[in-house]
């Protein structure tokens, strides 16, 4: 059975209450995700990627530079592309959904990509578009996941327990 693998996407520079959602989402996504990707760098893909360690979650940043000492400390696996922002297609075309964050034009090309691509793309404040599932809250980007994702909720980890019961 393939990993399921959860791409967030927002702002390299973020404030303490965006930062704060990113941190508890990335706690909450270990329930229902076995991957978590980000740009893995600062701001928001820091933060999420902090709360997804959380849970013993593993993390991937797809960087756009050349330097793994680029990525942040919570990312597990860096993979340095060298591609810069050409990067975002990689990012958004690894997941089998995305939650967006609030974040700036580099966000907004990742949201297009997603939707070009039918990449399901969940905003949790950010871009208002059409095509984009909208929710207000961390509660909300976890219902909308688990109603995504085929074959039950859960991450791997998840399903796991619940057949051995």
């Amino acid at each position: 059975m393939r990993r399921r693998v959860i791409v967030v996407i927002g702002g390299r520079n973020c404030n303490k209450e965006v930062e704060q959602i990113a941190q508890n989402l990335g706690k909450n996504l270990t329930k229902v995700a076995d991957i978590l990707i980000s740009g893995g760098l600062s701001g928001t893909m820091k933060a999420v990627c902090q709360g997804f360690k959380v849970g013993n979650g593993l993390t991937i940043g797809i960087i756009p530079g050349y330097n793994k000492e680029d990525a942040n400390e919570y990312v597990d696996i860096v993979i340095p592309t060298g591609l810069g922002l050409a990067r975002n297609v990689l990012v958004v075309k690894s997941a089998d959904i995305v939650v967006a964050l609030p974040g700036g034009a580099g966000t907004l090309s990742e949201i297009a990509y997603c939707l070009q691509f039918g990449i399901p793309v969940i905003s949790l404040k950010s871009w208002d578009i059409p095509g984009v599932i909208k929710t207000g809250s961390v509660k909300g980007v976890i219902n909308k996941i688990q109603q995504l994702f085929p074959h039950g909720a859960g991450s791997r980890m998840a399903r796991e327990k619940r057949s051995n019961r």
